[in-house]
């Protein structure tokens, strides 16, 4: 019970404070004069004022409030290293049984830190604050923390908390660990294909010097380089970025002895492969209406430098036309398919027949260029199936059918089951209904013995489209020139960017357009594993966690030719996936995160902000056993530990309840009062 007196005006209080310094002045008057009965009529004018304040004697039943403290459990990765977790185990359950003897205080325990796969570092003071995020500053006891010292979200003040109470460090872990890994000094994002770029890293050893160990560099699985470097040295490394796409970078050293764990000793960096502009070298035998369709397709693509030529007036044409009134611009065949042949990621030739202007010797260039990596691709019209066909040049041995004839008759144009397999031609729009929704070709030239499976097709199984691999190059043939019927619209089109964009990308090597490949992604907390592949059935998957941990999957088929299974992404780090000859790398969460970069305990990190605001960091296990300290309540101190103990600052908050009031001058007690004052004073004045 709180008992007290409340004032409640009956006039403005400004006319209270007149009234007020009237009285004085009158009192002081009556007192100057000596006059008989000043007191009594000062106590009169007193009662009257003190009647206009109103004055009431009030009495408030109040309920005391607890207070919080709030215990964070630091569950983050690192705490699994050699006994902490058994340790967090033991501190935890003896510090809430030890808060919870103390009369008037609430725990609110709360674990924090897990690793998700998109926070970087052990957050557990933003843990901290949720937990008492509806408790009033007032209330707020204290905060303790069961970790290893390695915290990244720590304010930068104590003032920054947002109370005035103690935080407690408990540490697990031990005094003399030791730990190596590998620092990233510095590194590119993103990398050229085909230039050099160079990474610097560290070999860093804790709780031990002049030590070495034995570096090795891979390059998507593959070893460039290996070392030997001693505890403390910077070094550097490399290396030709390979292929558009990610590029993944493991430095990985050879462990140290009694280390906490080797997860740190292998760092991750992932470049991004960009490709720098894709030359593609265009030629046309002749101006025709398809002419156009490829022309606008490369020159679209803003990652490709298009060089194009049109045979418009053939070398043996004599018609009398003076040389010097012909704008023509001289083919340069040398320059071309000598001189910097190799200098192009692909070659077309469009309705391109033998006219003398290509000499036998340059086709034996190309079907170099071909098995030495190159790529060609021949849309096919019916100067194939001519005596004056490129078939009936070197390239014969890498083009992958023989023309036959030509057959004009209308027909729409089909996937095969390897075409609904392969990626450039699977899922192609329209090609699920059947007949597939595209407008009709009219022209295609027929073939025999050919090389490898197609993957599109026209009337009684005639191939349409043939992909090839030959040696380290590859080789499409497209057996009709009418694809620019489903660019200009014709019953409604077709794909045709879809087809031809993919097509030339895949005779360029991007990777996503391979036959046979495995891939691996993070979808929200899972692992997928997608098998690209133009067989039947596929094996099991393998798929190695960051900490060596292995597991065998089995994939289903989602869609022809893609097999998929999911697994959960429960640690960070480099993932990889492995399947016969097949490998593929992905790193889950930010790269070399903070979690793993020390991992070694410490009592340091935390003390000052623990110190600024009374509490302390101190290690429980570091003799072996469990030392956990007392916990004092305290009321009155800037200090909360001492040798053996820590405090929570025990509050006195309270709500109220009930409120009572009793008005002095209400009623006959107040009219009492008035009277006694008047009839007091006419006494006075009696005598």
């Amino acid at each position: 019970m709180n008992y007290g007196i409340a004032f409640a005006p009956l006039v403005p209080t400004l006319v209270l404070w007149l009234a007020l310094a009237a009285i004085i002045v009158i009192a002081a008057v009556l007192l100057f004069a000596r006059a008989r009965g000043a007191a009594v009529r000062v106590l009169a004018l007193a009662l009257i004022l003190l009647a206009l304040a109103n004055p009431s004697f009030t009495k408030e039943e109040r309920e005391p409030l607890t207070s919080v403290a709030a215990v964070v459990v630091d569950r983050s990765p690192s705490q699994n290293f050699g006994d902490r977790a058994k340790e967090t185990e033991a501190a935890r359950d003896a510090l809430l049984a030890r808060l919870k003897d103390i009369k008037g205080l609430e725990v609110r325990a709360v674990d924090a830190g897990q690793a998700d796969g998109e926070t970087d570092g052990t957050k557990l003071f933003g843990a901290v604050t949720s937990a008492l995020s509806d408790v009033p500053p007032d209330r707020v006891a204290g905060a303790f923390l069961i970790t290893d010292g390695r915290v990244h979200d720590i304010p930068a003040s104590a003032s920054a908390l947002g109370f005035t109470a103690p935080v407690h460090a408990l540490v697990t872990g031990r005094s003399d660990e030791r730990d190596r890994r590998i620092a990233i000094v510095s590194a590119p994002r993103f990398g050229i294909v085909g230039q050099a770029q160079t990474i610097t890293y560290k070999l860093d050893d804790q709780g031990v010097t002049g030590q070495s160990a034995q570096v090795t560099v891979r390059r998507d699985g593959e070893v460039l380089s290996e070392r030997t470097l001693t505890s403390g040295q910077t070094e550097s490394v490399t290396f030709e970025i390979p292929h558009a796409g990610q590029n993944i970078l493991e430095i990985e050293a050879s462990p140290l002895e009694g280390e906490l764990t080797p997860v740190n000793n292998r760092a991750v960096v992932s470049i991004d492969g960009v490709r720098d502009k894709l030359r593609v070298l265009l030629v046309s035998g002749e101006p025709h209406s398809g002419e156009r369709t490829w022309r606008n397709l490369l020159k679209s693509d803003a990652s490709v430098d298009l060089v194009h030529f049109t045979i418009l007036r053939p070398p043996e044409k004599q018609d009398g036309t003076p040389i010097n009134e012909l704008s023509l611009i001289a083919f340069p065949t040398r320059e071309l398919f000598q001189q910097k042949i190799n200098e192009f990621q692909l070659i077309i030739f469009d309705r391109y027949a033998r006219q003398g202007v290509l000499p036998t010797s340059y086709f034996d260039n190309i079907n170099r260029y071909v098995r030495n990596g190159g790529a060609v691709l021949v849309s096919a019209g019916p100067d194939y199936a001519s005596q004056t066909s490129i078939w009936r040049t070197p390239l014969d041995s890498v083009l992958p059918a023989e023309p036959v004839g030509v057959t004009e008759q209308a027909f729409t144009a089909r996937l095969t089951e390897m075409g609904k397999r392969h990626p450039v031609t699977r899922g192609l729009e329209g090609s699920a209904s059947e007949p597939p929704h595209w407008s009709r070709f009219f022209r295609i030239v027929d073939t025999r013995n050919p090389t490898v499976p197609a993957v599109m097709e026209g009337n009684d199984g005639k191939p349409l489209l043939l992909l090839s691999r030959q040696g380290e190059g590859r080789v499409a043939l497209l057996l009709s020139d009418h694809i620019w019927l489903w660019a200009r619209g014709y019953e409604g089109g077709g794909p045709h960017l879809d087809l031809l964009r993919r097509l030339s990308h895949w005779l360029m090597k991007q990777p996503e357009l391979d036959e046979e490949a495995l891939r691996l992604r993070v979808q929200g907390h899972d692992l997928v594993v997608t098998r690209q592949t133009m067989a039947d059935s596929v094996t099991p998957v393998t798929v190695t966690s960051p900490s060596g941990k292995t597991k065998q999957l089995d994939l289903t088929q989602n869609e022809p030719g893609v097999w998929r299974a999911s697994t959960a992404a429960d640690e960070l780090g480099l993932w990889q996936a492995s399947e016969d000859d097949l490998k593929a790398l992905i790193n889950v969460g930010p790269i070399n995160p903070k979690e793993f970069s020390e991992v070694t305990s410490t009592t340091e990190t935390l003390k000052p902000l623990a110190q600024a605001t009374g509490g302390d960091a101190r290690r429980i296990a570091d003799g072996g056993s469990i030392e956990l300290p007392r916990i004092l309540p305290v009321r009155s101190s800037s200090i909360f530990h001492g040798e053996g103990w820590l405090g929570v600052k025990m509050r006195d908050a309270s709500v109220v309840r009930g409120i009572g009031a009793l008005p002095v001058f209400a009623g006959l007690i107040g009219l009492l009062l008035l009277l006694g004052a008047f009839a007091a004073t006419w006494l006075r004045e009696g005598r």
